[in-house]
């Protein structure tokens, strides 16, 4: 189903328009449609089809479908190079329908660079296993509309603390991400609830509030990686 993409920032969607702009296909086949409440959608939705929002935590595509027109949709397209333009934390939206404790797991999943990394860092590897689930569901591509990029979804800033070059490469983000929560686990005495709150709020936040913040996100994120660590771990036994 196609699908549009809401709430840009004023980056993403002067970045959106100038690819749309490059494609005459695109142009005349996208549509900006502002409501009302100031949302924004970007859609090729004809106009006499009903146009959805993206949810928060929906995973929006943008390829170029067989016809040459760019396409946005909440699938994965198959046999098409696509990017992915709008990811948000997966483990992060406190109303969240999945079920942490039966929702499949990524085992074996970049395992090798996952272990050897860990090990380098002297972390469990079913705690990267966890994160790695919680941030982007193990899609290496994807990008939040607040510019988290990759398998640990690393900020620029972040990126370039830890030392990586490329966050879209795997390798390397698993490194940069798992080089910052040996740092967060240090800061907290390897106490990993605390550790997990400052990779998801920053440390500064659960210094302020001498724990856990009371952000409905952070607890939620949490909570489940607390969940997925413990899965983890058990299917590594």
């Amino acid at each position: 189903m196609q699908v549009p993409v809401k709430s840009l920032t004023n980056g993403a969607i002067v970045c959106v328009c100038l690819m749309m702009l490059s494609s005459a296909a695109a142009a005349d086949s996208v549509r900006r449609i502002v409501h009302d409440d100031g949302r924004v959608e970007f859609t090729n939705a004809s106009s006499g089809k009903s146009a959805r929002a993206s949810t928060r935590s929906e995973t929006v595509y943008r390829f170029t479908d067989e016809n040459g027109v760019v396409t946005f949709s909440e699938a994965r397209p198959a046999g098409a190079r696509y990017d992915v333009i709008r990811f948000e934390c997966y483990a992060c939206s406190p109303d969240s329908n999945v079920n942490w404790h039966r929702t499949p797991l990524f085992v074996g999943r970049y395992e090798d660079a996952i272990e050897k990394t860990a090990l380098d860092y002297d972390v469990d590897p079913a705690l990267v296993q966890a994160v790695i689930h919680a941030e982007s569901a193990f899609n290496p591509q994807a990008v939040s509309s607040k510019g988290a990029q990759g398998l640990m979804q690393l900020m620029p800033g972040t990126a370039r603390d830890v030392g990586v070059g490329n966050a879209l490469d795997a390798e390397q983000n698993i490194r940069g991400g798992v080089d910052y929560l040996a740092r967060m686990l240090s800061l907290h005495d390897g106490d990993i609830r605390l550790a997990t709150a400052a990779y998801n709020a920053g440390p500064g936040a659960v210094r302020r509030h001498g724990g856990i913040p009371p952000y409905a996100e952070t607890r939620a994120y949490v909570k489940r990686v607390g969940i997925l660590h413990e899965r983890y771990r058990l299917a590594s036994n």
